[in-house]
């Protein structure tokens, strides 16, 4: 099996760069990166009552954008400054219904090429081991890295 690539940002260095390419999304406050690795991130969404739907859980777009930004925060981790690193396909499956409150999403990196990386993302409540959602995903990688 080969070795992960070395880290591209330290954690503080990649919090600053997404602050600097999403200054609006970023300031919000509503995500936090609180750990990279290699081929991984973990992101929390820190609660607010804007994420609940109807019934009283979190939504499912919040859990949507969550897993998004988990995968993404783990590519740049990897491949450094690429803001058009996007998004070409994210599949979720929502499991249970979370009760209001912060989710944390690990996410992991399956394949990371020259032009497409791949990873899966679990979705649980900050308090739990329960999944909550699960996805896969790849993104487009720009060509120059």
């Amino acid at each position: 099996m080969d070795a992960a690539p070395p880290l591209a940002f330290a954690l503080d260095e990649l919090r600053a760069y997404l602050a600097e390419i999403f200054p609006r999304a970023w300031s919000a406050g509503a995500h936090e990166i609180e750990a990279i690795g290699p081929l991984a991130a973990r992101v929390r969404l820190n609660f607010h009552a804007d994420h609940l739907r109807p019934g009283g859980t979190v939504s499912g777009p919040a859990m949507f954008a969550l897993a998004d930004i988990a995968l993404y925060v783990a590519i740049l981790a990897q491949i450094g400054r690429a803001p058009l690193a996007v998004t070409t396909n994210l599949s979720i499956n929502f499991l249970r219904k979370p009760a209001p409150g912060d989710l944390v999403a690990e996410a992991r990196l399956m394949k990371l090429g020259k032009r497409l990386a791949v990873g899966e993302v679990a979705i649980r409540p900050a308090d739990s081991a329960e999944l909550v959602a699960h996805a896969v995903g790849t993104y487009s990688l720009p060509a120059a890295r």
